[in-house]
Formats: C-alpha cells, sequence, structure tokens
C-alpha cells in the first residue's frame, strides 16, 4: 500500500472540506479536475444536485454558501482504494450549515464517494465528487431561545 498517496488524497479531502467552511474559493477550485463532476444529495432541495466542471461546483458553492452563511464540514473514516493514477474514496461526513437571514440551522450526515485522478504534475484531484445522505433535519433558531453565538457572527454578540 503507497502511503505516500493515501496521505496526499485524505490532504486533498481535508482541503476541500476546509476551503469550502472558510469560503476560500479560489483554493477550492485547485482541488478538481476540469471536468470534474458533483453530486450531492439534498433532501432540503428535494433532488440530487449534479454540477458539471469544475466552474460549475465553484460557482454554486460561492453562491450558495456564501459570507451570510456559516457551515462546518468533518469527514472521517475514509476508505481508499489506490489503482495506478486513479483513485476512490468514501468517507463518512459530518455538517452543519447556519443560515443566518433565514435563522436556520441544518444539519446532517451522509457517505461521500469519490474519484481521484493524478495528473501529468503528480498532484491528486478530484474527479468526482458527491454524497448520500443517512438524515438531514433543519431547525429554527428562533427555537432555542438560549441560543447565543460567541463567534462567528459578530452582529450577534
Amino acid at each position: 500500500m503507497d502511503l505516500v498517496t493515501l496521505e496526499e488524497i485524505r490532504r486533498l479531502k481535508y482541503r476541500y472540506l476546509r476551503c469550502v467552511d472558510l469560503k476560500l474559493w479560489d483554493e477550492f477550485a485547485d482541488v478538481f479536475t476540469e471536468d470534474a463532476v458533483a453530486e450531492y444529495d439534498t433532501p432540503v432541495l428535494g433532488k440530487t444536485l449534479r454540477l458539471e466542471g469544475r466552474d460549475a461546483i465553484v460557482d454554486y458553492m460561492r453562491g450558495n454558501l456564501g459570507p451570510d452563511k456559516i457551515s462546518t464540514h468533518t469527514a472521517g473514516a475514509p476508505e481508499i482504494d489506490i489503482d495506478g493514477d486513479r483513485a476512490t474514496g468514501t468517507w463518512s461526513l459530518d455538517d452543519s450549515i447556519i443560515l443566518i437571514e433565514q435563522r436556520l440551522l441544518i444539519r446532517g450526515a451522509a457517505f461521500y464517494h469519490d474519484v481521484y485522478r493524478r495528473g501529468a504534475d503528480g498532484r491528486w484531484l478530484v474527479e468526482k465528487t458527491g454524497h448520500k445522505r443517512t438524515y438531514e433535519y433543519m431547525v429554527s433558531l428562533d427555537d432555542m431561545p438560549s441560543l447565543k453565538f460567541t463567534a462567528g457572527m459578530p452582529s450577534s454578540r
């Protein structure tokens, strides 16, 4: 087993998650192949969201997880299989999205299913990503009268 490749792929996925949560969209774009595909199970929208191409993925995330939303995405327990310059990975996901203006919390879990490709420069990139939800729920922040943000939302302090 190529432990260096495993670590490179792990770091790639961690970068993906960090960039989404910190809204580092240029760096986020750098984790994908140009022809990448993303398919996210989105029960809150009532459908699976399919995005084709790196630009479409980044534009969607930029437009839907902008500065008015707080997100945390944690993935772990990876099962990564490597076959030459291609690899697949399954990851458990735990995530929360806080929609400040709508005063909603969306919380859930899923399993990511990824395909990775090593480029001519030796760097691993995401060729395909997506997740299938195991659960998701929404709750109004107004239903939690004692809720007080102490970080992340300066206007609420």
